[in-house]
């Protein structure tokens, strides 16, 4: 006797077994010229390889998803270098993010006049007294951002949409960025 799901069990087994064909030729016909272009790109081998399976981890969800690019190869490009160019955004946006911090929150060395320390505290306090101003959701948004949380993660943690969160930080790091250098203008 058979149950009414096992001919839908089987039709799914098969098209489980052609996707991961296909995941699997493709891996089998581009994954060094891919991990040749991602090293190239990244400049960091181990790098290279975690973009190499996040790209071939795509390709199995959209398979499984019966959305099978038409052109595998091209496809695996546009996915590798478009996490190559994601990853140089957050590396850069994380430079430049330290270079702000540690210049904020440098100390005063022995030689350096009080005046630089004095500035420095002010500094700090207009970027508290900024942060105080701020609504909660724009404020605990910022901060996430600042310790590296994902916009869909800042999204679900204050209850709004991706789009919102996006806005929201945006005009959040404006607000700031308009205060602190007006703050800067007028010390």
């Amino acid at each position: 006797m058979t149950t009414p799901l096992e001919p839908v069990d089987a039709a799914l087994s098969r098209r489980t077994a052609l996707g991961d064909a296909v995941v699997v030729a493709a891996w089998t016909d581009h994954h060094e010229e891919l991990y040749g272009f991602l090293v190239r790109t990244t400049r960091d081998p181990e790098m290279a390889a975690d973009l190499l399976s996040e790209a071939f981890l795509r390709l199995t969800r959209e398979v499984r998803a019966e959305r099978t690019p038409d052109n595998v190869r091209a496809w695996l490009y546009r996915v590798a270098g478009n996490l190559a160019v994601s990853r140089g955004r957050r590396i850069a946006a994380g430079l430049r993010w330290l270079t702000r911090t540690m210049a904020a929150g440098r100390t005063a060395a022995v030689d350096d006049p009080p005046e630089i320390h004095v500035l420095a505290q002010e500094g700090r306090a207009e970027l508290v007294g900024t942060l105080d101003d701020l609504s909660p959701d724009a404020r605990a948004a910022l901060l996430l951002s600042a310790e590296g949380f994902s916009g869909a993660e800042i999204a679900d943690a204050i209850g709004r949409s991706e789009a919102a969160t996006r806005t929201l930080l945006c005009r959040t790091r404006l607000h700031v960025r308009n205060r602190l250098e007006l703050a800067e203008a007028v010390r």
